[in-house]
């Protein structure tokens, strides 16, 4: 049980963690947010974008900022699952005896970078569930942990569709936050020019240990949440749902709402965040703030809602104010 003087050093340290990135990253405040929200709820994260706007690099950024083994993984056309999980390879011993001995794939870090997720077939994005989910791969019968904490970042490209496969919801929903990488401002953007074309190089300090950020999160479930709100989300999520809602908006444009993880998510997510600002109760500003990365990518609209071009923001926004 940690006193209140190590609660406090350890969240206060978030702040010097953020001052880390940004020797990197400029701009991208809200990003960084999420990002760390992510870390410290204990789920993984999507990040997508247009080519250049430093996803990777944050990924990186935040690797060094922390440190854990990290491992960057590019996702190909022919990449297999053997190829991020491991394989057996045959050996010989003292003896002259032959066995088959499990060799763990790169998915062994404490933070794994699925570069371009979405360019390899389903069969190797499939091979993600179990880690995912349990934090741990079984191999030829066999279970093998990972390393604790595990964090999976994933990173996609929205404009390109030749060469992709589309990640299938049920791993989409294995995500606790969909975070989208918008162009940095015009100020932001010459500071970038600026600063990515001289000689001069950032240095990354790490601020955590891998101790420390499961203190984190085992800290952020600790964070007290009113029962009121949880009922509120409970409403949201229940809305968000064709068969279930009364949202006119919902039942024209929604084939399938979000389900109990979602509102999982959005709690752990909120009680980060609050953890973040130094609070430890979560506000309904924490909820409103953390709703569209917890939920967009949990409901699927119809083809109506395509062809009329209406967002998933639109449809969130009107659930929450009860239209």
């Amino acid at each position: 049980m940690m006193n209140q003087e190590s609660v406090s050093d350890l969240i206060g340290n978030t702040a010097l963690l953020r001052q880390n990135i940004h020797k990197v990253i400029i701009g991208q405040d809200k990003v960084i947010t999420q990002l760390l929200v992510g870390m410290i709820a204990g789920g993984h994260v999507l990040l997508e974008g247009v080519p250049g706007l430093a996803k990777t690099l944050l990924v990186r950024t935040l690797a060094e900022a922390v440190s854990g083994s990290f491992n960057r993984i590019q996702f190909t056309p022919d990449l297999m699952p053997s190829d991020i999980l491991g394989t057996e390879i045959l050996q010989t011993d003292q003896q002259g005896n032959k066995f088959f001995k499990y060799s763990p794939g790169p998915v062994f870090a404490n933070i794994v970078l699925a570069d371009e997720i979405n360019r390899t077939p389903p069969k190797t994005q499939a091979a993600l569930l179990e880690l995912m989910q349990e934090h741990a791969v079984t191999y030829a019968g066999k279970r093998y942990p990972l390393p604790e904490p595990f964090f999976l970042l994933a990173t996609q490209n929205p404009i390109e569709q030749s060469g992709t496969f589309p990640l299938p919801e049920a791993q989409v929903d294995r995500f606790l936050l969909y975070i989208k990488v918008d162009y940095p401002t015009g100020e932001e953007e010459e500071q970038i020019l600026a600063a990515t074309t001289g000689n001069a190089k950032k240095m990354v300090d790490a601020v955590y240990s891998m101790q420390q950020i499961l203190e984190l999160q085992s800290l952020c479930r600790q964070v007290t949440i009113d029962r009121e709100l949880v009922k509120q989300v409970s409403s949201w999520i229940r809305s968000s749902r064709p068969h279930d809602t009364k949202n006119e908006q919902v039942k024209k444009y929604v084939d399938w709402g979000a389900g109990p993880r979602a509102g999982q998510a959005l709690i752990l997510a909120a009680k980060a965040h609050a953890l973040l600002d130094d609070r430890y109760a979560v506000t309904p500003d924490d909820l409103k703030t953390m709703l569209l990365p917890a939920l967009q990518h949990r409901i699927l609209l119809n083809f109506k809602a395509i062809s009329e071009e209406v967002r998933i923001s639109e449809i969130l926004s009107s659930i929450v104010n009860g239209n």
